[in-house]
């Protein structure tokens, strides 16, 4: 029997040598190059020295990297089953971060597990995408949008932001809610839903500013209107963000010779604002070079979505796709001073262990999808399990 035979059957006899023959490979050059631009910025930043950052995410990369084959090779039925436990599971360690977090910046986001550093936030963007996308392969389109079946979802969505929102991490609380939101409208909520939520949402933009927004929170937002307000307090970074920028010109100054990163003018640039410094010593050029990586990025994540026959592969691939495409906007936004500064990296560009490794698992679950884009996965909740 032939691969496509054996995918049009269901792929329940799929072999781990077909599977492999079936990873796209132009998707892992990508994700190599963009991760590559990392951490030569890393590498930048440190005044040409792979210490104390570049060395550490060369080897996230890898173990990334190692977990994205893993993930892409197994069964999809497995996550499909996984999705739920995923889901409470993440949402217990961001119940932990509350009793036994550890505080960085002002923040408590982390969970030191030995010599482990993890930040449930960010297993639970993938959780939340995997639980999204199972719990709507079960339901047929006009169930979507009937309210007892909506209901489930916003929980699924808002418990977790309100938890972040907790630590407090806007960023990736808007990040959170706003790709849950996306992937309601793929899988076919009424407009009409949505248009009634962003409503709601507008008119309840006084009662979170009056109780849900912290102090340094709307400092930001004012920063934000007019960053000269307080150009060496809450404006500081965006304006020398700018500067940085500007000076760039098209081509850049050269690479580790950006003057504003060198000389520690530019705040966090090792994360953050990592695309500022990017854009000052690499110019436009180098700018728009990353940003068409990332675009073609996500347009595998399309298509493998679109070649999938099963409604939970399309909006893994799609989920998956929307989180990242988020992850880009904000940051690249924020440091260009479009967007107030919130707390966002760039993908597999800024430092961060929980952040590389999480969005390389969500590729892996991507690569998944296109392996077994001709499985056909029961709709019937009860015969998944």
């Amino acid at each position: 029997m032939s691969f496509l035979e054996v995918m049009g059957s269901g792929g329940r006899d799929l072999r781990l040598t077909d599977k492999f023959f079936e990873i796209n490979w132009g998707l892992i050059l990508l994700l190599t190059v963009v991760s590559g631009v990392g951490i030569a910025m890393l590498y930048s930043v440190a005044g040409r020295s792979f210490d104390p950052w570049a060395t550490n995410q060369l080897i996230r990369f890898f173990v990334g990297m190692a977990a994205l084959f893993v993930v892409a090779l197994v069964d999809i039925r497995v996550w499909l089953n996984l999705a739920y436990p995923a889901y409470g599971l993440a949402l217990l360690l961001l119940i932990a971060v509350e009793f036994f977090g550890s505080t960085g910046m002002g923040a408590q986001r982390w969970i030191e597990i030995g010599p482990v550093r993890l930040q449930p936030s960010e297993v639970m963007k993938l959780a939340m995408v995997l639980t999204l996308a199972r719990y709507f392969h079960g339901l047929t389109l006009d169930q979507i949008s009937r309210p007892i079946y909506l209901l489930p979802t916003l929980l699924i969505i808002f418990v977790p932001a309100a938890l972040v929102l907790q630590q407090p991490d806007l960023g990736t609380a808007v990040l959170l809610v706003t790709g849950g939101i996306g992937l309601l409208f793929l899988a076919g909520l009424n407009w009409k839903i949505i248009l009634t939520g962003v409503i709601a949402a507008v008119a309840a933009v006084p009662l979170a500013w009056n109780f849900l927004l912290r102090g340094y929170q709307k400092d930001r937002i004012f920063t934000f209107i007019d960053p000269t307000r307080d150009p060496l307090g809450s404006g500081y970074n965006i304006i020398q963000s700018k500067i940085a920028l500007g000076s760039g010109g098209v081509f850049g100054k050269g690479f580790s010779k950006g003057t504003q990163a060198q000389l520690d003018f530019l705040p966090e640039k090792q994360t953050d604002f990592i695309f500022t410094m990017l854009g000052e010593e690499l110019g436009l050029f180098g700018a728009a070079f990353l940003l068409i990586l990332y675009l073609l990025i996500l347009a595998y994540c399309l298509f493998f979505a679109l070649e999938c026959r099963s409604q939970f592969g399309r909006l893994v691939s799609m989920g998956v796709g929307i989180t990242f495409a988020l992850y880009v906007f904000i940051n690249v936004a924020m440091v260009m001073g479009l967007l107030p500064v919130v707390g966002v990296p760039l993908p597999l560009v800024s430092y961060g262990g929980t952040a590389m490794i999480t969005l390389l698992v969500g590729f892996g679950l991507v690569m998944n999808v296109h392996i077994h884009r001709g499985v056909d996965l029961p709709r019937n909740s009860i015969a998944i399990w």
